[in-house]
């Protein structure tokens, strides 16, 4: 049923254009955000469900995939993929290569999650690992035993820092050999590069820890090595300024992320994805729209309408929709009609299966 727009507005709609994301270019401003949706295989590998998933949704400007471990250590979620084994790779290349098919354009997030894991997730052989030795309270939903509290993690070396660095540099190496249009590093909801970050969760007094300047490097790494492999016009950044879920927490959370956009500041990355703060006393997007040189894409609350404005006033080149991309599969088309959008159900979020997941109707 078509709402109070007129047809004028409707064609002129701000989000219905097309924008470049450093070397990115798409064909609207509607993002996919990445979304964990629990649907691969026990072991990581994608599947033909969110082959299907990620293919009807392929009209987005561009889809951000969820959160992907690059090595088992870095899994959170059971039934979260990777970008670690040839079987990862193969699983994904059939889900780029559908999205592309379709004239769609994707790129995966890289998502380490640190001590936020536990071995009835990934294995009791698979270590749990932090900036430092600090146990995360909270519990994590198990296949296996149900709600299960976070692991103790051990805090990684030095050496062991600069691995997990080398770690994310073979997980761009992977998601470029399985088709995708670029990568985007997770610095958000107190997984490890913002685990690094924050001053509760980093007591390190090496090169990644002390300063914020200390804190800020292992994301700045991540993002080096990562634009190595696929160039800087390709990378993207994900952070939300004040988020505390998972236990993370930073006495300075703005100064720690004004800290980490100046350390990357010469790479000139496609973009920065930021949520808005939960937290009154930060504007998130005012902050990246004055510290970040690049493209902006914005994230949290937003409706079509409100997205539509926010490009209209340049307060961002795009903006990402997660709850409307789970239940909409046709965002765009209904954008464009200006249509009524179709209410997701919570409960099958995260259940295995085509139920919640591939079986929403189009218009």
């Amino acid at each position: 049923m078509l709402n109070s727009k007129s047809n004028t507005q409707i064609k002129n709609n701000a989000l219905l254009t097309s924008c470049q994301l450093g070397d990115i270019q798409m064909a609207n401003r509607v993002v996919m955000a990445p979304m964990t949706r629990n649907r691969a295989e026990a072991d990581g590998t994608p599947n033909s469900l969110m082959r299907d998933h990620y293919s009807q949704r392929a009209t987005a400007g561009l889809i951000v995939a969820e959160g992907t471990w690059p090595v088992a250590a870095g899994q959170a979620y059971n039934r979260q993929p990777g970008i670690e084994t040839p079987k990862h790779i193969q699983g994904w290349r059939a889900v780029t290569d559908a999205v592309h098919q379709q004239g769609g354009k994707i790129v995966l997030q890289i998502m380490h999650a640190g001590r936020i894991g536990s071995h009835h997730i990934k294995g009791r052989n698979v270590d749990t690992v932090a900036p430092s030795a600090i146990k995360a309270r909270g519990e994590v939903y198990t296949d296996s035993a149900g709600m299960q509290p976070f692991d103790m993690p051990t805090e990684l070396s030095n050496e062991a820092v600069w691995k997990v660095i080398e770690e994310h540099r073979q997980a761009a190496v992977n998601a470029k050999a399985a088709g995708f249009d670029g990568v985007e590093l997770h610095c958000t909801s107190g997984y490890l590069p913002m685990q690094f970050l924050c001053s509760d969760s980093n007591q390190r007094s090496d090169e990644f820890g002390g300063s914020v300047q200390g804190r800020a490097k292992f994301a700045a790494e991540c993002l080096r090595t990562m634009a190595d492999v696929f160039g800087a016009g390709r990378v993207g950044l994900r952070m939300n300024p004040g988020n505390r879920f998972n236990d993370t927490n930073d006495e300075f959370p703005k100064e720690s992320h004004l800290a980490l956009l100046d350390a990357i500041a010469d790479l000139n990355l496609a973009y920065l994805h930021i949520m808005r703060a939960p937290i009154d006393k930060i504007d998130a997007f005012k902050m990246g729209r004055t510290a970040f040189k690049g493209a902006l894409i914005i994230n949290d609350g937003f409706s079509p309408e409100s997205a539509a404005d926010a490009i209209a006033a340049g307060q961002a080149e795009a903006v990402s929709f997660a709850r409307h991309y789970v239940a909409n599969p046709d965002l765009v088309k209904r954008i464009e009609s200006n249509l009524a959008l179709t209410q997701f159900n919570r409960d099958t979020l995260y259940t295995p299966g085509a139920t919640g997941y591939t079986d929403y109707g189009f218009i």
